[in-house]
């Protein structure tokens, strides 16, 4: 793949031009505001030799195609983060080896864990969030990269207990935003969406509410998805929430809107899901009942939408959809 980034100079600021987004239109009779790949799932749990699945992953634009940040669970089932490259969005070819970050500070502690990464493009380089261990606590994981080949890792965003860490794709008022949702140590039957803030990436303050839980589908606990998307109607965010039924949790997604300013602000917030899980990759793996959004690429000149999400914890799934029907969805139905 060519590594040169197409890119274009906006207020002073480097922006990455995006390739032509995987897409397939929506099928004749659906009326849903997203939906399906056919061919899903497009990652399988055996992607890798050592792999025991690859699952809640995510692609940004690289070069004249794609790169992405994938979790990967081997065989004595740790999490792993893997760099991987693809020219359509479909078809991945994943290293092998886990990504060895690299720090100029020896007192740095070392990342111990890669789950559920995001990766954001801001100003000049790619940044890598991810649910990291500090002592076998979970909490956010940071690093930065240009090339996808030397990842430098950061210090880490907040103490523990934290999960879900993702970074809006500007500053803000000057600052860096990050959502995130304060957890336990273990698989948190609770959770609420927060906002914070930050001058340089190091240290994080301003921590205010975003949202709670609200509706049945979501009654235990919510956290963000992909990069917030902007929009002329303000910061479009799919989160996912969580149902605890007689058996088990379900995670479904759903989506709404964060002022343009002040993102801990709520324009509208709609009260349906937008996708549960409804076939048997999603029904049927290490944790069943899973659509779990992590990436999104949208391509501005055709308001279309490409989503990443895991699938039951085991495969990577594709969905489509079209930014400004998902803006009119949610206000039609907050």
């Amino acid at each position: 793949m060519d590594q040169t980034m197409p890119k274009t100079e906006s207020a002073g600021k480097t922006q990455i031009q995006m390739p032509k987004i995987p897409w397939q239109d929506r099928p004749a009779g659906c009326v849903d505001p997203m939906w399906r790949y056919e061919a899903n799932p497009i990652i399988p749990r055996d992607a890798l030799p050592t792999s025991h699945g690859v699952f809640n992953s995510a692609a940004v634009a690289f070069g004249n195609g794609f790169a992405g940040v994938f979790r990967a669970d081997d065989k004595t089932r740790r999490q792993h983060l893997h760099v991987g490259f693809s020219k359509d969005g479909l078809s991945w070819d994943i290293n092998p080896e886990p990504i060895r970050m690299v720090s100029d500070d020896p007192d740095l502690p070392p990342h111990e864990m890669g789950y559920d990464p995001r990766v954001c493009w801001i100003e000049d380089r790619y940044y890598v969030i991810w649910c990291d261990l500090y002592e076998k606590c979970p909490t956010i994981g940071l690093a930065w990269t240009r090339d996808f080949r030397r990842f430098h890792q950061m210090e880490r965003a907040f103490l523990p207990f934290n999960r879900n860490g993702v970074l809006f794709p500007r500053r803000i008022n000057g600052m860096y935003v990050m959502l995130s949702r304060p957890s336990d140590g273990g698989h948190t039957a609770f959770g609420d969406i927060y906002c914070s803030r930050s001058p340089d990436l190091r240290y994080w303050g301003d921590h205010r509410l975003v949202m709670k839980p609200q509706q049945p589908w979501e009654t235990t606990k919510i956290g963000a998805g992909p990069v917030p998307i902007e929009t002329p109607e303000g910061w479009l965010l799919l989160h996912h929430g969580v149902l605890c039924s007689c058996n088990g949790f379900v995670y479904s997604f759903g989506a709404a809107l964060l002022d343009l300013d002040e993102p801990w602000k709520v324009v509208a917030r709609a009260k349906p899901y937008l996708m549960t899980p409804a076939r048997s990759y999603e029904h049927v793996g290490d944790v069943p009942n899973v659509v779990f959004p992590v990436a999104a690429l949208v391509e501005p000149h055709t308001d279309r939408m490409a989503v990443y999400y895991g699938a039951a914890d085991t495969v990577v799934c594709l969905a489509f959809a079209h930014v400004s029907e998902l803006v009119d969805w949610v206000k039609a139905n907050a």
